[in-house]
């Protein structure tokens, strides 16, 4: 794996699990897709470091657990804006 990837791994993990971020943010924020971090935190991150995946790993499982929470509070946002 080249060093950049590498790199880019890591700083993304380490993003993830400061910020409790969602895959969508963290992708903005790093400029790739949401496929290649999803990629990099379920394929690569382990190869590079377990223990800092296992943590990333939480994260996301807690993010995907609310998910529908999320969406659900954006439609009631979405809703109250077009009434008001």
């Amino acid at each position: 794996m080249k060093d950049y990837i590498e790199n880019r791994v890591l700083d993304v993990a380490k993003y993830i699990i400061d910020s409790k971020s969602t895959i969508r943010k963290t992708a903005k924020i790093f400029g790739v897709s949401k496929s290649t971090i999803h990629k990099d935190m379920t394929e690569r991150l382990p190869l590079i470091n377990p223990q800092i995946a296992e943590q990333a790993k939480i994260v996301l499982d807690i993010n995907k657990s609310e998910r529908h929470i999320r969406g659900g509070k954006a439609t009631k946002m979405k809703y109250k804006a077009i009434e008001g």
